[in-house]
């Protein structure tokens, strides 16, 4: 359990795994980041796919984890956790292939918004429910999946949308069977890999350079208001309110 890392061809692979859901503990997003900025910085990976065991991608931050620590603690910890892991996908040095199954929540999005190229199963769903959660942040990750009335409307409703949706967007390269994800993520990954490391890697932050938004910025103004969210008490009766559907522990 935890972030496994394995590395053959030209291509590491970083898999989420935190059963039941992959809903990451405060240290799992900081472990991810240091993994996918290790696997970007050795200089015989050429390209990163990033991938989860079990039925989904990622279910978001751990919330039963900050209802059990007092204070402010574990809130604290799991932004600056989400921001890291966030970070590094978008700064990674080499291109990052996400692999999305069944569902891709919260955290999760920011993972997948980040990432270079996404490949989803045919069961993958994409959600951003922190409205239901009494948080706010991903927004800036779901706009790059989902066109903008579209990513409001997720916002707004809690709603999750199909991979085939985003297929049809260009934001998902294939929806492929679930026995076929990984493989197809790796392919991607190997004809990248393929390619010459010092273009690739100069590519990647030339892409960076001309992209329309500070995604750390822009993730980071979203933070303040969750924060707002937390000092009112809005967010710790939301998230127990969750808790108490879900069950204990």
């Amino acid at each position: 359990m935890g972030i496994d890392v394995s590395t053959s061809d030209g291509v590491a692979e970083v898999v989420i795994d935190y059963p039941p859901v992959n809903a990451l503990p405060v240290r799992g997003w900081f472990d991810l980041a240091e993994a996918i900025i290790a696997a970007g910085d050795d200089r015989r990976v050429n390209a990163v796919v990033l991938a989860a065991a079990g039925r989904g991608f990622c279910a978001g931050v751990d919330i039963k984890e900050m209802q059990r620590t007092s204070g402010y603690d574990a809130l604290i910890g799991a932004n600056r956790g989400c921001f890291a892991a966030f970070a590094a996908v978008y700064e990674c040095a080499v291109p990052v292939v996400a692999a999305i199954q069944g569902f891709c929540l919260g955290g999760g999005i920011g993972l997948a918004g980040n990432a270079d190229i996404v490949v989803a199963s045919e069961d993958a769903t994409f959600g951003l429910p922190e409205v239901d959660r009494g948080a706010l942040g991903a927004a800036t990750h779901l706009s790059r999946l989902v066109p903008q009335q579209l990513m409001r409307t997720m916002v707004y409703t809690c709603r999750s949308v199909p991979a085939s949706a985003l297929h049809e967007f260009g934001s998902v390269l294939e929806v492929v069977p679930k026995d076929q994800l990984r493989a197809a993520a790796r392919a991607v990954a190997a004809e990248i890999a393929g390619k010459n490391g010092d273009v690739i890697r100069l590519a990647k932050q030339s892409l960076n350079g001309i992209d329309p938004a500070d995604v750390r910025r822009s993730y980071r103004y979203e933070q303040g208001f969750t924060f707002e969210l937390n000092l009112s008490g809005i967010s710790d009766q939301a998230r127990q309110e969750f808790v108490d559907r879900k069950g204990a522990p």
